[in-house]
């Protein structure tokens, strides 16, 4: 009887139904941001358990098609050739390392500009109100720029929701055991050995990330670069530590769309 994925089928049915549930529920969709996208820590909406829900949940169709899309296409064989528990495992901690990783990067842009509006003397009530959506005051726009001020409010603000980050690690996985499986763009269909293909997309959204600039979307807003690179790194970790980057495996000659 041949196998089949029911771990990445399963995932993926999950984030299908998640997406379509408030389509049907009018206002549901901001109830469900607000509870399990993952916000910045020191945002009152944050919770711990964002970093597992917000795995679960994406912006919009093309945000769920093709990360659903490059799960069922990696995920499947890494599922058939791991067994589903390994599997599992594997997801989930590449998932929730990425959003520790992003969230952590955003810690470290947030906390010295706004140590530098608490030392300028900027009563709480104050950042906690500009953060909120009110004017900021005169004071604080003598504390620091407005476009430093706005950037703040922004780390505070957005959160992050995709599976991005639990992707880019299963492409690192995918790419340590199968480095010369050949890898195509949907839309620019030339095969790419994986260990190119893959290292070429995490340098990208490194790039990207550092740079805030990128071809997808206008001056790199609405990617959480960092997530996929938090992803790849934790997904990286994890087969070292299982050992597999001394045990690749050379016997996938298959092509792979993405």
């Amino acid at each position: 009887m041949k196998r089949r994925p029911f771990g990445t089928i399963t995932i993926i049915a999950i984030n299908v139904i998640i997406f379509f549930i408030p389509q049907f529920i009018q206002g549901l969709d901001m109830e469900m941001l607000a509870w399990f996208a993952l916000f910045f820590p020191k945002n009152d909406f944050f919770q711990i358990w964002q970093f597992i829900s917000s795995m679960f949940m994406h912006g919009g169709p093309a945000h769920l098609f093709f990360n659903m899309f490059a799960l069922f296409s990696f995920g499947s064989i890494l599922e058939l050739r791991w067994g589903l528990k390994k599997f599992l495992t594997f997801y989930l901690v590449v998932g929730i390392g990425a959003g520790a990783i992003y969230t952590a990067v955003n810690y470290i842009q947030f906390i010295a500009p706004y140590n530098q509006l608490v030392d300028a003397s900027i009563p709480a009530t104050d950042i906690k109100a500009y953060f909120n959506y009110s004017r900021p005051s005169f004071r604080m726009l003598g504390a620091m720029p407005a476009e430093e001020l706005l950037e703040l409010r922004n780390i505070y603000n957005t959160p992050v929701v995709g599976a991005s980050g639990a992707i880019y690690g299963i492409l690192v996985a995918f790419g340590i055991l199968y480095p010369n499986a050949k890898l195509m763009l949907i839309f620019l269909p030339i095969p790419v050995a994986a260990k190119y293909f893959i290292s070429g997309l995490l340098l990208f959204d490194l790039f990207s990330g550092i740079t805030g600039y990128s071809i997808f979307v206008a001056e790199g807003g609405g990617i959480a670069h960092f997530a996929h690179i938090g992803g790849a790194i934790i997904g990286f970790l994890l087969m070292w530590f299982w050992g597999s980057l001394k045990s690749r495996a050379t016997d996938y000659n298959g092509s792979v769309f993405q």
